[in-house]
């Protein structure tokens, strides 16, 4: 089975991704100044619009993009340019008002939360995590265990075997490599981040997280357990289009500030370590000289997306979540649906396909 999870990574990535651009070396880039930027309401359907003819966009590539995404099993789908809505569109029985899992594209909040955490002052990602869930959280020697720091969990390099990839229970987080030596997508210590926020705060994660950002930026949406481990958030692409337009607008809602440590959010979005030049914290990068994907322990040359502009940042989940934002062009697009054919983790080839199509469209 590991054999052909394998195969499917490796023909995948290879096959898509083949140049060797971007800047290679995980230098901070920060974002461009955004222009004037729309914000929906709260509580409100109401959410201004561009038309293409206004954009001047490439109108007769418009159905290719709509059957692209009907043939690959899409929900809903949203792009925004400069905050107001170009396209929103609904496939099959969905509508706007339907929730949908955002997998792990879901990562993305958990790390804006964790900054927020850290601009309250209840907890310093340098910190121990043993700090906030005690000694013994993990199945490591103690020494080992004290290595590991929220920094660590953020990065996705805790060190320890992703082989029991959802569990967050002591008995299978086990030592494999000392924290920070070893890049490894793994859903346990990401997910026991909201443990610490809950520990760092006293309250429930979720009503830390609707308090300080779900409900200051009109979001909808709920936390579910699943696996009997992992937390995801379940929304409408509405709301992720939200989240996308907050992040877009560096951590600010209008003329509301709900994350202000620029340093936090220039390191989430930019390379966060040296063993994965295409990750940050819990965001994944383009324009990268290389990068790793999930599952896998090879390092694969070139750019995550080839075909999208290189400052894309992304939260990327299984079945083909996604949420890309392009702050060059003031765009953020929303992807929900079903696997659109590869049933990956989250980098796929659906990106890289995607993203053609969305090229001839927005010209």
């Amino acid at each position: 089975m590991k054999s052909s999870i394998f195969a499917v990574f490796l023909f995948s990535f290879l096959f898509w991704n083949c140049s060797d651009s971007g800047d290679g070396n995980g230098e901070i880039i920060d974002d461009p100044i955004i222009g004037d930027l729309y914000f929906p309401p709260s509580q409100s359907v109401e959410w201004e619009t561009f038309s293409i003819e206004e954009l001047e966009w490439n109108a007769s590539a418009e159905q290719d993009l709509f059957d692209f995404l009907d043939e690959k099993d899409t929900k809903a789908f949203i792009i925004l340019k400069d905050g107001k809505m170009v396209v929103e569109w609904y496939f099959d029985d969905h509508t706007q008002n339907t929730s949908w899992y955002w997998a792990s594209a879901g990562k993305t909040l958990t790390a804006f939360t964790v900054g927020l955490a850290q601009e309250d002052g209840i907890l310093d990602i340098d910190d121990k995590t043993s700090d906030y869930l005690g000694e013994g959280w993990t199945d490591t020697p103690l020494e080992k265990e004290n290595l590991i720091t929220i920094w660590h969990q953020l990065t996705m390099t805790s060190g320890m075997d992703d082989v029991q990839f959802d569990c967050v229970t002591s008995d299978c987080l086990t030592y494999i490599a000392d924290a920070g030596t070893r890049w490894a997508y793994h859903n346990g210590p990401y997910t026991l981040l909201q443990s610490v926020v809950s520990s760092a705060s006293g309250m429930e994660w979720k009503d830390y997280f609707n308090a300080e950002l779900r409900d200051k930026i009109g979001m909808d949406g709920f936390w579910l357990t699943t696996n009997g481990s992992n937390n995801v958030f379940f929304s409408t692409a509405r709301s992720m289009a939200r989240f996308g337009l907050l992040n877009l607008n560096n951590g600010k809602w209008d003329e509301e500030t709900i994350l202000g440590d620029a340093d936090y959010l220039s390191e989430m979005k930019n390379t966060s370590q040296n063993l994965n030049q295409s990750y940050g914290y819990l965001w994944w990068l383009n324009g990268k000289g290389s990068y790793r994907a999930p599952s896998l322990q090879i390092e694969f040359q070139g750019e995550l997306i080839p075909n999208a502009p290189s400052d894309t940042y992304a939260g990327l989940g299984k079945n083909d979540q996604k949420l890309f934002i392009v702050p060059s062009q003031g765009l953020v697009i929303a992807r929900m649906g079903e696997d659109a054919g590869e049933g990956l983790l989250g980098p796929s080839s659906f990106d890289n396909e995607l993203w053609e199509k969305l090229n001839a469209f927005i010209q």
